[in-house]
């Protein structure tokens, strides 16, 4: 007969595996905390630099607005012309011609006098005349300083910097994929959004968010890892390619790059440029001239390339004719790249949206600002989630409380860094040494002192303050640029200038953006925590007052 132990201890069942959804719920979440902050940057400058050309030009307001764009062949000329008396012992100019989106010409070039092997010098030049604006041209780095940020951060060398970028959007990539498995009905929910639900409502700002743009997501993620594959993966290449003329021949399919080579020490005559311009556009069936590439001017071997331009073409693959400097021969014409080098070229050209007309960069603008706002809400969403959890959420432990405060930096401080810079490029002395470095030190001494107040208050009156700071930051912009120059927006108006005034009307949009921001952490009422269903089972016990106490 067989009998059952009932005093023996009943073994517990083994704990169920979690699920494949459960597993990448996790990786999602720590996949885009423990690098968000930099994300949420990347992305933030990322989406202004769509418009960096024309943050320039605010940024330089010294420089004249022009209606229609000068001719590119006329301008290369003029400032060659300017460049040879100027520079003539340069052994390279780079001119940079007006296109649809800025009507100024630049140029740099090498100089013996700059100590070092890159030394070069910089200008800015009149399209009408070719003379250097010498006067008033204040020194910016502008929009370009967000661009390079945007995959090169600062304070660091640059190749940290891009493998720091990599490594953020690696986890960018799997933040997006694992998001997809996890939420297995977020198409669904991105038509349902429960206003003023707290934790329900950042996840269903962040669906809405992340399904909106999930294609541009994935596109400008991948396409940024491509743009630098070969600093990440370098091995295919040095395997295929080892001897020097191979690898110019690799540059040269991602890159104009043609070597200068030696001078002769004969002088010579450089034809004009115009005519080189021109036929080069002529070749390009409408393709527009981007820059004009001078080696040895001035001497007998001396070569010029025309490179074209990035409008209206999705690849970012070289164009470019090679004329002999003293004769206008044509020596070389590359028309097209190999497959691989094609492929890249049009994911590179999709990462940057240059190609696109005003109406397309606009669309990109959207939805990165989308993308920013998505991983902003991630971020957010995390504290939210986990505060309702706390034991005491006026005492969280250390790890919830720098997680927040962070968080207040991270997204409302850069905001008011980011204007700070433009605040010090109206304000700081046209004649200040280091002026841009100056501009670039004033976003990060503001971005620093916004962490600095979120880690010295409360955590919601930091984000209400910080926030409505922010406001008032960008919104009075327009402000000061009328106070500091003549530009202001009501003469853009006049005049016709879309670039001043879309860019001081975007400004007041974003400002009204923060401040309802601002508004609404304000006015939020967290919900009452409901009372835990042990405690509420505990019967009550009577003090000899009268009182329950549980």
């Amino acid at each position: 007969m067989t009998t059952t132990d009932e005093t023996a201890p009943k073994q517990k069942a083994p704990a169920k595996a979690p699920g494949i959804r459960q597993t990448m719920s996790d990786l999602h979440t720590w996949a885009g905390l423990l690098l968000g902050w930099l994300l949420y940057a990347m992305f933030l400058t990322g989406t202004v630099s769509y418009f960096k050309d024309e943050i320039t030009q605010w940024m330089r307001p010294e420089l004249p607005h022009q209606s229609e764009r000068p001719d590119p062949a006329q301008v290369a000329a003029r400032v060659a012309a300017t460049l040879a008396r100027i520079a003539p012992d340069s052994p390279q100019w780079s001119i940079g011609l007006p296109s649809q989106r800025s009507t100024a010409a630049s140029a740099f070039w090498r100089s013996p006098k700059v100590p070092g092997r890159r030394g070069f010098e910089t200008g800015y030049f009149n399209p009408a005349t070719g003379e250097r604006l010498e006067q008033g041209a204040r020194e910016t780095v502008g929009g370009e300083f967000f661009y390079r940020f945007h995959f090169n951060f600062y304070y660091m060398p640059v190749l940290w910097g891009r493998w720091l970028a990599g490594l953020c959007a690696m986890f960018m990539l799997v933040a997006i994929v694992s998001g997809v498995i996890t939420h297995k009905k977020i198409f669904a929910d991105f038509f349902t959004f429960r206003w003023g639900k707290g934790q329900r409502s950042w996840l269903d700002a962040h669906n809405a968010l992340s399904v909106f743009g999930l294609p541009f997501h994935l596109m400008i993620t991948y396409s940024g890892l491509v743009t630098l594959m070969l600093m990440y993966m370098p091995w295919g290449g040095d395997a295929a390619y080892k001897s020097p003329q191979e690898r110019q021949a690799l540059n040269a399919q991602m890159s104009a790059f043609v070597p200068p080579g030696k001078p002769r020490g004969e002088r010579a005559a450089l034809v004009p440029l115009d005519g080189l311009v021109r036929q080069a556009q002529a070749r390009w069936a409408g393709g527009s001239a981007g820059r004009v590439l001078v080696n040895n001017p001035g001497d007998a071997a001396a070569r010029v390339m025309v490179v074209r331009g990035e409008e209206a073409r999705v690849t970012t693959s070289p164009q470019f004719l090679v004329f002999e400097g003293a004769t206008g021969r044509l020596l070389q014409a590359q028309d097209a790249v190999g497959a691989a080098a094609e492929t890249r070229g049009v994911l590179y050209a999709l990462h940057l949206g240059r190609f696109g007309d005003l109406p397309t960069r606009w669309l990109y603008f959207l939805t990165s600002l989308a993308g920013t706002a998505m991983v902003g809400t991630g971020l957010v969403m995390w504290t939210v989630k986990r505060r309702s959890r706390l034991p005491d959420p006026a005492r969280p432990y250390f790890g919830f409380w720098l997680v927040e405060r962070l968080n207040i930096a991270a997204i409302a401080g850069l905001s008011i860094g980011m204007a700070a810079m433009l605040w010090a490029n109206r304000l700081l002395p046209l004649g200040l040494a280091q002026r841009a470095e100056w501009e670039i030190h004033a976003m990060f001494i503001a971005w620093g002192a916004a962490l600095v107040w979120a880690l010295a208050r409360p955590a919601r009156r930091a984000w209400v303050e910080l926030l409505w700071a922010g406001a008032a930051a960008i919104g009075l912009l327009p402000l000061l640029n009328a106070l500091t120059t003549e530009r202001h927006l009501l003469a853009s108006l006049r005049a016709g200038d879309g670039v001043f005034a879309g860019l001081e009307l975007t400004l007041l949009a974003l400002a009204a953006l923060h401040a309802v921001l601002a508004v609404r952490v304000q006015r939020y009422q967290p919900k009452a925590r409901p009372a835990r269903r042990a405690d509420a089972a505990q019967p009550a016990l009577q003090t000899p007052a009268g009182e329950a106490v549980r």
